[in-house]
């Protein structure tokens, strides 16, 4: 008697942690850039150089990068950009990891806060949490059939599993070209650059992953002086660009369920001349960091139990433990807020661009769903009135609370939650106030984490004559709660179609009362 056994290949989190990170420093301009007399605008990002694993520790070193917009000092002040990075590294306790094993390590920027300290240094101020968990790939042998040649009784039952097929990181590369419609004054300098990616989609395909989204893309650039020797006045343009790709991903299926997190790495943009040698074209290279999961989802029959008829035959089992894709949901929300600049800003003649990060809070299962509370943070550049100041931005935080529906979600459910922003519109109501609207995009992965007892041998010994002499050759025996054929056949050493042939059953199913005529010795 043997059994016949199936590889499952799984992943589990075997440690987790989170912290806050404190920066503050002080930053010099360099001497290259022009004295400051108003900041305006700032962004910024967090890149990880190392991740360091030991045993129960996990030490994260990285820089948390800035870019700041400023007016320049002077009566005809025009925007600059300087950008920095404060270093930072962090040891997080995270009992269970050991050296060698596979970390993820999550970034939220909750807070940068810059201010003027003089015309050639700022003070700069972030708050980081950083989230580790800790990822562990193994093999569970289960057995999903029995190779016998005596007599013998077994059964299996349906399990359904997420099989981990792709496990890996990779990179996709971005390469687009912009070119600045003919209205547009050729660019001599680009100022401030922005270039974000939204509705990002991923798609298992067969051999590969297929990557499509938009880049959001904003630039305010010094155009090119003109014939007369004078200078034009700093341009801006906005626009969204498609892009879409694929990356080769060898074991990848079509019809796999993904689970992949990307963040950005390398940005570059460089000004390129167009058919006719003007400075109009934006060659822009990004590079996505991604971070792939792909599961197999399968419907397996395990082996849950087996007695001798013939034969005293024990199952040796344990208790293992599986997950199952439970539901992919997805879900949008709206939000609308009204945000008013400040009493010492300057008055808005022209919005120029706006963007927004959205920053999760909390998240927990609820029933019937997965509530996700955070906020939505805000910022808007303008055009002023005051030609001493003629740019001003717009900062707020608008709070959201949203249900993303899973029916019937419990508490062995583990999930992981992605949220984009799909649209975001604002709009000028008076010179002081805009009204925000924006579209905000939940999808989720909610795996069902059970236990299962699976058998991981079989004992064949001879039976026990003096047990078996006990039972009855023939015997009434009266179905009670609870009861299965196979709890009956294994109570009298007699195969299932046995029971069912010598009382004409067409089915295995029995109720509480049902009389069944039981005959002992009719296998051998």
């Amino acid at each position: 008697m043997e059994l016949v056994k199936k590889n499952i290949h799984m992943d589990q989190i075997k440690g987790q942690a989170a912290t806050q990170i404190t920066l503050e420093d002080d930053v010099n301009i360099s001497d290259s850039k022009p004295d400051a007399g108003k900041l305006i605008y700032d962004r910024g990002s967090v890149t990880l150089e190392e991740v360091k694993v030991t045993e129960d520790h996990v030490t994260v070193k990285g820089k948390m990068q800035f870019l700041v917009m400023y007016l320049t000092e002077g009566e005809h002040p025009v925007p600059a950009c300087l950008e920095g990075s404060l270093p930072f590294e962090e040891q997080l306790y995270a009992e269970g990891v050991q050296s060698g094993d596979s970390v993820n390590v999550k970034w939220n920027l909750e807070d940068l806060t810059v201010g003027l300290i003089n015309s050639r240094k700022l003070s700069v101020q972030a708050l980081i949490s950083l989230r580790i968990s800790a990822e562990m790939i193994y093999d569970e042998e289960t057995a999903v059939d029995l190779y016998h040649e005596e007599p013998v009784e077994y059964r299996r039952k349906p399990l359904r599993i997420a099989q981990m097929a792709v496990k890996k990181r990779d990179i996709f590369r971005i390469k687009e070209e912009l070119e600045l419609p003919q209205n547009y004054p050729n660019v001599f300098q680009i100022i401030w650059q922005s270039i974000e990616p939204a509705n990002v989609e991923f798609r298992a395909q067969e051999g590969k992953i297929s990557i499509q989204g938009d880049l959001n893309v904003f630039f305010l650039y010094e155009p090119e002086a003109s014939g007369e020797g004078e200078e034009q006045a700093v341009r801006s343009y906005e626009t969204t660009v498609p892009f879409g790709g694929t990356i080769d991903c060898s074991g990848c299926e079509d019809g796999m369920a993904a689970d992949i997190d990307y963040v950005m790495g390398h940005k570059e943009v460089e000004i390129r001349p167009d058919f006719d040698g003007e400075q109009r074209v934006f060659a822009m290279e990004l590079v996505m960091d991604l971070d792939i999961a792909l599961y197999e989802e399968e419907r397996l029959d395990i082996l849950s139990g087996v007695y001798g008829v013939v034969k005293e035959v024990e199952a040796v089992s344990k208790q293992a433990q599986f997950k199952g894709i439970f539901a992919r949901p997805a879900g949008k929300m709206k939000v609308a807020e009204h945000l008013k600049t400040g009493a010492s800003d300057v008055p808005m003649v022209q919005l120029l661009h706006s963007e927004a990060q959205i920053q999760v809070g909390n998240e927990e299962i609820v029933e019937n769903g997965i509530h996700i509370q955070g906020t939505l943070n805000v910022q808007c550049l303008y055009l002023g009135s005051d030609d001493r100041v003629p740019y001003g931005s717009v900062k707020g935080q608008i709070p959201f609370s949203y249900v993303l529906e899973v029916p019937d979600i419990n508490q062995n459910c583990i999930y992981k939650i992605q949220a984009g922003l799909e649209q975001l519109a604002a709009a000028m109501l008076d010179s002081g106030e805009l009204d925000i609207k924006a579209v905000m995009d939940f999808r989720a992965i909610v795996f069902e984490q059970r236990k299962e007892d699976i058998v991981t041998d079989i004992v064949v010994s001879e039976l026990d004559m003096d047990k078996l002499s006990g039972l009855p050759g023939i015997v009434i025996y009266i179905a009670k709660e609870g009861d299965s054929l196979w709890d009956v056949g294994k109570r009298y050493y007699v195969p299932i179609s046995q029971i069912k042939e010598t009382n004409d059953m067409t089915t295995d199913e029995i109720r509480p009362g049902d009389k069944l005529l039981i005959v002992k010795g009719l296998a051998n």
